[in-house]
């Protein structure tokens, strides 16, 4: 997919429109509000997703693959949040995303319900990770992301019962979770399965 038809079709109606803001007040005291942003790099020879490995000794999700992204702070949107979050995990300049819109929020069973935002990055951006934070940025090509024979369902026990979850194929790293789920929901709308 070039980088013109990722564009033509995130602005598709209804694949990713911009939802209302979601308050930083939190009803729920166990739910913790987050973005997240999902970086689509728009590369001439075809795009790519921005992804991270957090820091071994982080207490949450060490080591874990990852969107840039954190807590919503009280008075932000999730835009906000997660240009913010992207900015002191990886360096990232907030003017570089152009941003094009949310995807559903996904809640975790660890409690945090997570807006993923859409930004589209030209290639020349730079990237400085915090050590305290990223182990790694890295790319995942889109092309692996819309292959819909390249995620698998895997099995584990938590907290005693069998859940499922996805995973996605890569050289070096594990990646699974909400960010994989986020990657199975965003090559869903690009391929236009909704």
């Amino acid at each position: 997919m070039s980088p013109g038809e990722l564009r033509d079709r995130l602005t598709r109606p209804g694949v990713f429109e911009a939802a209302p803001a979601i308050p930083a007040d939190q009803p729920d005291a166990a739910t913790r509000l987050c973005a997240v942003l999902v970086p689509l790099v728009l590369h001439d020879h075809g795009p790519s997703v921005l992804l991270t490995r957090r820091a071994a000794h982080l207490s949450s999700h060490p080591g874990q693959v990852s969107f840039p992204g954190g807590r919503i702070e009280p008075g932000e949107t999730p835009e906000q949040a997660a240009l913010r979050e992207a900015m002191e995990e990886v360096g990232l300049d907030p003017r570089w995303p152009e941003l094009a819109g949310r995807m559903p929020v996904q809640r975790t069973l660890t409690g945090f319900e997570i807006t993923p935002v859409i930004g589209l990055l030209r290639p020349g951006f730079s990237l400085q990770p915090d050590p305290g934070e990223v182990a790694l940025a890295f790319e995942l090509p889109l092309a692996t992301v819309l292959d819909p024979a390249a995620p698998r369902r895997e099995r584990a026990e938590w907290k005693g019962q069998l859940r499922e979850y996805w995973v996605w194929p890569h050289e070096q790293e594990f990646i699974w979770g909400a960010t994989a789920t986020i990657l199975v929901e965003l090559a869903r709308a690009l391929r236009g399965q909704g």
